[in-house]
């Protein structure tokens, strides 16, 4: 995709965003392509797309493998790694998905909304880290 075809595309999917109850979300969602798509391990229409289809996953409910309707968190693993090498490799600790991506765009702002010195210390590790059944 061009520039421009890209920017109409992310404009697209924030209103689609938007329709599908999620209003609000569509900065975020922008957000997260661009995230992903910055750290693309291919610059092809296939991880492009992958970068949308993740970015609207992680606006769901439930696990980032699980709204990808993915049979596991290895199998969402081994996409992020096979696509997004660079942010995949950053996951040094296993820290679910979702909360990673999140964490990312937060440290990219500046924002460090976590209250703990390291998170092996703080109350939410369970949240943010172990077992996705």
């Amino acid at each position: 995709m061009r520039h421009s075809d890209t920017a109409d595309y992310l404009a697209l999917m924030a209103r689609v965003i938007e329709i599908s109850g999620l209003e609000g979300r569509g900065d975020e969602y922008i957000d997260l392509v661009n995230l992903l798509l910055s750290n693309r391990a291919f610059e092809n229409g296939e991880t492009e797309r992958l970068a949308h289809v993740v970015a609207f996953a992680c606006l769901g409910e439930n696990h980032l493998w699980q709204d990808m309707c993915l049979q596991s968190r290895l199998q969402l693993s081994d996409l992020l790694h096979t696509h997004f090498t660079p942010l995949a490799r950053k996951n040094t600790y296993d820290m679910k998905w979702k909360k990673f991506f999140y964490k990312q765009l937060c440290e990219l702002e500046g924002l460090n909304l976590c209250t703990a010195p390291s998170c092996g210390v703080c109350v939410d590790y369970g949240n943010c880290f172990g077992p996705e059944d």
